[in-house]
């Protein structure tokens, strides 16, 4: 009976383990804190990001995101933004945080997407706590997974 409770014990403790590491892309990224940055050439505040190591772990490795596509005009065409929420409520038009838009770029160029069609994506992911003309979040050599 002992040993029954054990392997029970020990199911539960690798389901749990198996649950944590199926996190929804958009949880883990909605985990980075920001704080507001004054950046002199710019004469402006922004939100700088605070990776900590968890987050830093993931750097370089694959990553997928789910989400909405946000209609921009960008110069790249194998570029897209992907937020977490539709356009009325995304981080430019409705307040969200940065954490939930990511830039995306594209092995090849995707195909057409429609305002607010709901893709999933996979990609390497890069920190960006620098560049203020980029997103915090980068997929790159990202392929389509669904939203064809």
């Amino acid at each position: 009976m002992r040993a029954l409770l054990i392997i029970l014990f020990l199911f539960v403790l690798v389901s749990f383990g198996q649950a944590a590491l199926s996190d929804d892309g958009w949880d883990i990224l909605a985990r980075v804190k920001f704080t507001e940055k004054y950046f002199k050439e710019e004469n402006e505040y922004y939100l700088y990001p605070f990776f900590d190591s968890k987050i830093r772990a993931l750097e370089g490795k694959e990553f997928t995101l789910k989400g909405h596509y946000l209609p921009m005009d960008l110069d790249d065409n194998r570029m897209i933004i992907l937020s977490r929420f539709p356009y009325s409520m995304c981080f430019f038009c409705g307040g969200a945080s940065p954490a939930s838009v990511a830039e995306i770029y594209f092995k090849t160029k995707p195909p057409r997407f429609k305002a607010d069609q709901i893709i999933t994506v996979k990609g390497i992911l890069k920190l960006n706590d620098s560049n203020i003309d980029h997103m915090n979040f980068i997929l790159k050599d990202a392929e389509l997974i669904t939203g064809k």
